[in-house]
């Protein structure tokens, strides 16, 4: 699809849900990656930089993340909120029993922002918009109640590959569409390290599942993605209900 089309039809489908809720414009975190960077492009073409707002929340964070976070705010008039969340973040974990699993507490970090952009969002009443897209929904590759925790996903039906090519339309920063993709849960950690298998690659295996036909897959590579799709698959539904009355 063609991308001009391909950005009028999720803006259409933003102003949709928005007048739907009652809603008067967009919240969401920037974290100078391509994802947030592209959402809050989309979210100023839906409604303009006066009815959006964005926040950079570093908690231990890169300093690199605030600076393009704040790149891509300016590239686009955004107006931002700065909520430092590393001393809440230390305060809880000195509350909490200590974990030898890391990714326990590095999922508190994107827990908290979640917390941050609902408090702004009713303060507001603005709708929480995600950046997650179709190859990390599939996979499971967000936090749950972290950055999974939001009220719409404008690039949710979008593989990676084609957030970079739709940010790169919508005049995202270089810099930022062309650094490596991470979600900043400690220092030097990369999405395609952590999940062992490039986004490119990922995408094309995601996609010959969707259209049925897997045979010129590497049979691995094939078997590690079903299996971080099934093992996800509880991240992508809503809590079970224990059924106790008979029908």
């Amino acid at each position: 699809m063609h991308t001009e089309i391909l950005t009028d039809r999720i803006t259409a489908w933003l102003r949709e849900r928005l007048a739907a809720a009652g809603a008067d414009g967009f919240v969401f975190g920037l974290s100078g990656g391509v994802d947030s960077a592209t959402t809050a492009a989309l979210a100023v073409r839906t409604v303009g930089s006066g009815h959006v707002l964005a926040a950079l929340m570093p908690c231990h964070s890169q300093p690199e993340d605030a600076t393009l976070g704040q790149r891509v705010a300016d590239t686009f008039s955004i107006p931002t909120v700065t909520v430092n969340l590393g001393e809440p973040f230390d305060a809880l974990m000195a509350a909490v029993p200590p974990s030898d699993h890391a990714v326990a507490a590095a999922n508190v970090k994107p827990r908290l922002r979640m917390t941050v952009l609902y408090y702004l969002a009713q303060s507001h009443n603005y709708l929480v918009l995600g950046s997650g897209n179709r190859t990390e929904i599939a996979v499971g590759y967000f936090t749950k109640y972290g950055d999974g925790g939001v009220d719409l996903l404008p690039l949710g039906d979008l593989y990676k590959t084609q957030v970079w090519e739709l940010a790169r339309v919508l005049g995202v920063p270089k810099e930022v569409v062309e650094r490596p993709p991470t979600a900043g849960l400690w220092p030097g950690q990369t999405d395609e390290g952590e999940m062992g298998i490039t986004y490119r690659r990922l995408d094309r295996v995601l996609d010959a599942i969707e259209d049925g036909d897997t045979s010129d897959l590497d049979p691995a590579t094939l078997d590690k993605v079903r299996a971080m799709m099934g093992r996800s698959g509880h991240k992508r539904a809503m809590p079970p209900v224990c059924p106790v009355h008979g029908r």
